[in-house]
């Protein structure tokens, strides 16, 4: 086994453990975007049910925002051909989210539309656990986002519980650097799925990953320095 694949799967092993996220009899939803991150989780979550003294299921969820790229049809032959329990979703949630009206945030919009029917998905289904993809990096630049664009000092959490505890978010690559996915992705060799986003590589999110990369650059601990930051915080030094 390669150092890639070792080291993402001690990562993702150590988050679940360390936060207690899947537990036997646990029914898991994953997320599916068709991007490298997804496909990952989706790909480890499966892959480790036959190396943990757990018993648990997992159902790959994909939602095809409705651009043109018919993603629900490259998904729907991904899941088939390596054997996975899955549902797609057709919806308009993309062309809608990039609607004269909203031309300000599409993303926002689309991200919150896409996981409403995740939620109802998950309910149908009977998930009580839904896992995203949300890496390392995902985390630090939601935390510039929020501060530069949402006036709040907040992030996405690795544990999140919605509706009394009857569903739980997880995020089992927040240890992992997206840099680390790419390469595992590489690896393994999947197709590349295109949701033709017409904002895609031009959001706010990018210009923050853009940023970012900068700092990144000119010293080597500075990412370190920002997720470890996030679990520091200080209460008593803010306004």
């Amino acid at each position: 086994m390669s150092y890639v694949a070792k080291e993402i799967k001690r990562l993702t092993g150590k988050a679940i453990h360390t936060k207690d996220m899947i537990r036997d009899g646990d029914h898991v939803m994953v997320a599916v975007s068709g991007g490298k991150d997804s496909l990952a989780l989706l790909w480890l979550l499966k892959e480790r049910i036959k190396r943990v003294p757990i018993d648990y299921r997992i159902t790959a969820v994909h939602v095809d925002p409705g651009f043109g790229a018919n993603s629900a049809d490259q998904m729907t032959s991904f899941f088939l051909a390596h054997g996975f329990e899955f549902r797609v979703i057709e919806s308009d949630i993309g062309p809608k989210a990039h609607g004269p009206q909203n031309r300000e945030n599409p993303c926002f919009l689309c991200s919150r539309l896409r996981r409403k029917l995740l939620f109802q998905t998950a309910e149908e289904i009977g998930c009580n656990r839904i896992a995203f993809g949300h890496h390392k990096d995902d985390l630090i630049e939601t935390f510039f986002l929020n501060v530069f664009y949402g006036a709040s000092i907040s992030t996405m959490v690795p544990v999140q519980d919605f509706f009394g505890g009857k569903l739980t978010a997880i995020r089992p690559f927040y240890m992992v650097d997206e840099d680390l996915i790419r390469r595992y992705a590489q690896l393994m060799d999947w197709p590349e799925i295109s949701l033709d986003c017409p904002t895609a590589g031009s959001s706010k999110r990018e210009e923050i990953k853009n940023m970012l990369k900068h700092f990144y650059r000119s010293n080597r601990k500075i990412k370190g320095n920002i997720f470890h930051a996030l679990q520091n915080v200080n209460a008593e030094y803010l306004l």
